[in-house]
């Protein structure tokens, strides 16, 4: 947030306005509670002093009053105002958290991957941040806006050359405020890519943590006890590797370090800026202290001017203090706003159809009855070095079955999410039964398909809503056949509660197998004209494999349009037409993105066309009721 009240924040926290609109009014009471109660004040004090003849209270009953009245109302905008900005911070926060989630949502698979770790730390915590934004930097934002104007009025009003002395000292303190921002300048937001690397670093632990178990490496170890007894010296001679442990302890002592130079700063320049005020307001109480010794001036507007001295670079030197408590949340804020609305306005992501977010976009076309024909012209999609796939070109029809096949990362996966509408090509284009799949009601086209990816995305609750997650099976006598290809029939059959059994996220509770033949049982069951599975036979035996690449054969035989990533002989075999999916990636780089992406939990944001997406694969199953 570059500038002190972002218009930004505004716009998608709605209820920061009306707080905005009260804490200036709350703001304005409490400058003229101080006005009113330092004039009360100056009053009685000098006339107690300069008057023996009303050193008694009821002489000042009314002067009392007020100043008592004054103090009150202080007292009550203050606590309003605290109050308010605590409940506005939360509201913000919970109002950002939903828009950054929503639009973190609509992000292209690939970039939702790029992003993943940013978005959990941002909606994580990185956001409470700002509740220290509205509840100590804005109100003392306020208050340095209206307090010294309106005090240093009046104190001129009866003192002019304390006064002076206060608007000469007074810019004093913004500038060492400026100086010691471009001192701290991006200290919060490394802090806050230190967090994200960590997050990151830990999601990979977590998700990989299975494997290391399984190969025996989960503790970093590099040699077992019995091998360094029996070789001591050949173990010792190894140079030490650098195991995830180690870098998980690197990267949490880089943020130790990091936050406690940032708090650090914090101190020592709420210490300066408490230190300059001090001198300030010391040199206006010795000036007027000169002038009563030597008479020339009165008690009363020297009271008046050392009452509201400290009054009036009491807000500006809160600003400075409380500055250092919103950076986190600004920091966060800024990494909110790029996603909420990113500079390059072609990769910003759009609303996905049927979300209840707008209506389907002018110029879309819905045909009355689609055949599933799909034709891939020139198709080229840019990958990490260069386009993965590169200039694919097939014809996909309905009752055949088709294999894309290619080594990994020349970007199968990526072609089927073209199909989809997920990605736009670079270069060629999409056509569905002769429509190019940009001009088409992406709405319309994602109720007629099913895509099973790699990993099936499974939600938390029963069997039975995993199996509607793309709509009710067409009948039961598909659902029997289905489970029967699959050999989930008898996965069923050991689960005493049958379909209503609950499973956790990612499908905790089945085990892989069983989770693919969930997956699949869901896919042969739906009533859909276009079938896209990616690698569908993977964590099945042979004779599994065989059942089900029948059951695809029959769907196919019955009109449907199958699409199948695989690479097993097998599936090949069964292909009436295979497609070699090519890439100008080098055979030694990394995978593609989305091929190598299998890292992090899989996300699933429902809407009312049931869209599901798995984005760290960017391998999604898609379903639309």
């Amino acid at each position: 947030m570059a500038r002190p009240v972002d218009p930004r924040l505004w716009r998608y926290a709605r209820s920061a306005r009306t707080y905005l609109t009260l804490s200036v009014g709350l703001s304005l009471t409490t400058t003229i509670c101080i006005v009113i109660a330092a004039l009360a004040l100056a009053r009685v004090l000098a006339g107690v002093i300069t008057d023996p003849g009303r050193r008694d209270i009821g002489s000042w009953t009314a002067e009392l009053v007020i100043f008592a009245a004054a103090v009150l109302c202080r007292v009550i905008a203050t606590w309003w105002q605290s109050r308010l900005a605590h409940r506005a911070g939360a509201q913000v926060v919970a109002e950002l958290e939903t828009a950054v989630l929503t639009a973190g949502a609509h992000l292209p698979p690939r970039e939702l991957e790029r992003r993943r770790t940013e978005l959990a730390v941002v909606i994580g915590n990185g956001l409470s941040g700002l509740r220290a934004y509205l509840a100590g930097y804005l109100p003392a934002l306020l208050l340095s806006l209206l307090v010294p104007p309106i005090v240093l009025t009046v104190i001129v009003l009866h003192d002019w050359i304390s006064g002076a002395i206060i608007l000469v000292t007074l810019p004093l303190i913004p500038i060492f405020m400026i100086l010691i921002g471009l001192l701290t300048q991006g200290r919060a937001r490394d802090t806050l890519v230190a967090t994200t690397r960590l997050s990151d670093q830990l999601l990979d632990l977590f998700a990989g943590m299975p494997t290391l178990r399984a190969l025996g490496r989960e503790t970093g170890r590099t040699a077992t006890t019995s091998d360094a007894a029996a070789a001591p010296d050949a173990i010792a001679a190894q140079p030490d590797r650098t195991t995830m442990q180690h870098r998980v302890r690197e990267l949490g002592d880089a943020l130790h370090k990091r936050t406690m130079s940032a708090l650090r700063m914090a101190f020592l320049s709420s210490m300066v800026l408490e230190s300059l005020a001090t001198l300030c307001v010391a040199l206006v109480a010795v000036s007027i202290g000169l002038r009563l010794v030597f008479g020339d001036m009165g008690l009363y507007a020297g009271l008046l001017a050392l009452i509201l001295a400290p009054e009036v670079y009491l807000p500006i030197r809160a600003v400075g203090e409380r500055f250092h408590a919103a950076q986190d949340g600004m920091a966060a804020a800024e990494k909110a706003f790029a996603i909420l609305e990113p500079d390059d306005r072609e990769a910003s992501p759009a609303p996905v159809p049927g979300s209840g977010d707008a209506s389907p976009a002018a110029g879309t076309v819905t045909p009355r009855e689609l055949h599933g024909r799909i034709e891939i012209r020139e198709v080229s999609i840019a990958a990490r070095q260069g386009s993965a796939p590169d200039a694919l070109s097939a014809i996909l029809l309905p009752g055949e079955v088709t294999v894309l096949t290619g080594p990994n990362g020349s970007g199968k996966s990526t072609a089927l999410q073209a199909i989809l509408g997920l990605i736009a090509p670079d270069t060629g284009d999409v056509l569905i039964d002769g429509t190019p799949i940009a001009a088409m009601d992406l709405d319309h086209w994602w109720s007629h398909l099913a895509w099973l990816p790699q990993r099936p995305v499974l939600v938390p609750g029963t069997l039975r809503a995993n199996l509607e997650l793309l709509g009710p099976p067409a009948d039961s006598a598909r659902l029997e056949a289905a489970c029967r290809a699959t050999g989930f029939d008898t996965v069923l059959a050991d689960l005493p509660d049958g379909w209503n059994t609950l499973v956790g996220t990612g499908g905790t509770g089945l085990s892989l197998g069983q989770r693919q033949r969930l997956a699949l049982t869901r896919t042969l069951a739906a009533d859909r004209q276009v079938l896209l599975l990616d690698e569908p036979t993977a964590h099945l035996d042979p004779e599994a494999e065989e059942r089900v690449l029948a059951a695809l054969t029959a769907r196919a035989e019955a009109g449907a349009t199958v699409v199948i990533v695989g690479h097993r002989p097998a599936i090949v075999a069964l292909a009436d037409h295979v497609v070699p999916v090519h890439a100008t990636v080098p055979a030694d780089s990394e995978a593609s993105v989305v091929d190598s992406a299998a890292r992090a939990p899989s996300f699933v944001f429902p809407s009312e066309a049931a869209l599901v997406v798995d984005a760290d694969l960017a391998d999604s199953e898609v379903g639309v009721r």
